[in-house]
């Protein structure tokens, strides 16, 4: 039996551990919507919270599905979870919901024509935003958007030099930023989000720039780079999580060398000076404003 699972579900749920995992926030995951049509004969599908992304979460993998096909599909209550039955039964299907550990589970069998398929992987994929001129799709962070945090480290950054690093790089906006310098050499951005990636591939066409798919938390710590920039996550599963950004600090001190320089924006009430402090030679906030902190913080 050929089984694909989407996302991490809560042990209570039984996920099960002989699947292809398609999930874009797993690197090295297979990407769901490379999945061939009518190849699968069950998708266990941990829904996303956006309504955008989960409708074409669910149409891809519902395309993957041979006619018999089962789809599984859970999500927190107040995370989607309410909505799940409505939108997998607006595909043509006729569905079981039941509660289950404050979530809604949802399980369905293909045994005839889908429709709308087609319309919600549209609207879930890699487009041009008007309103940025950034390629982005629903799903990634601030999608829509440019994130004020990130704009204000970006207006914030002095013309930079050498080599250097964006951990948490998202669509590329700090990368784009640090590029305008004509003495940088390289920068490498990084992103736990594969769409991310892809996304800031077309936004950042600079052949000074790369884009890696991978958890910045475990890259090698090279001790050789001048620069890295970060607007790093505090949200782990929905939920917030300070210490994904001390890890990232942890993570920049490795991999800069003596002298280099860490620039870094957070929100302000995440207590990352100590962190910072502990880390770093010289430790100097240049601004706080609209709720947001900048940190330069010198190896």
């Amino acid at each position: 039996m050929t089984v694909i699972l989407y996302g991490r579900p809560p042990a209570v749920f039984d996920p099960p551990a002989e699947a292809t995992q398609t999930s874009p926030l797993i690197p090295g995951s297979a990407a769901l919507e490379e999945i061939a049509p009518g190849s699968v004969d069950l998708a266990v599908i941990y829904a996303p919270p956006g309504a955008l992304e989960r409708r074409a979460v669910l149409a891809h993998a519902l395309r993957a599905l041979e006619p018999g096909g089962r789809i599984d599909a859970m999500a927190p209550k107040d995370k989607g979870g309410a909505r799940l039955k409505k939108e997998i039964e607006g595909f043509g299907l006729t569905v079981i919901d039941e509660p289950k550990a404050h979530h809604r589970r949802c399980r369905a069998t293909v045994d005839g024509p889908l429709t709308g398929l087609d319309e919600a992987i549209e609207a879930g994929a890699l487009r041009q935003v008007h309103e940025t001129g950034l390629w982005s799709r629903p799903g990634v962070f601030a999608w829509d958007r440019i994130d004020e945090g990130t704009l204000m480290l970006a207006t914030l950054l002095p013309p930079m030099k050498g080599a250097g690093a964006d951990l948490g790089c998202g669509l590329g906006v700090l990368s784009e930023a640090v590029l305008t310098s004509p003495a940088v050499t390289r920068v490498s951005g990084i992103d736990l989000d594969r769409r991310a990636v892809e996304a800031a591939r077309l936004n950042v066409p600079d052949p000074r720039a790369t884009f890696d798919w991978a958890d910045a938390r475990t890259l090698p710590g090279s001790g050789e780079l001048d620069f890295v920039v970060m607007n790093p996550p505090f949200h782990d599963g929905g939920q917030e999580d300070r210490r994904l950004g001390q890890a990232f600090v942890r993570k920049a001190v490795e991999m800069l060398k003596k002298g280099g320089a860490l620039w870094m924006v957070a929100n302000r009430h995440l207590p990352y000076e100590a962190e910072l402090d502990g880390a770093f030679r010289r430790v100097r906030v240049l601004a706080e404003a609209q709720g947001y902190k900048v940190f330069e913080a010198t190896k």
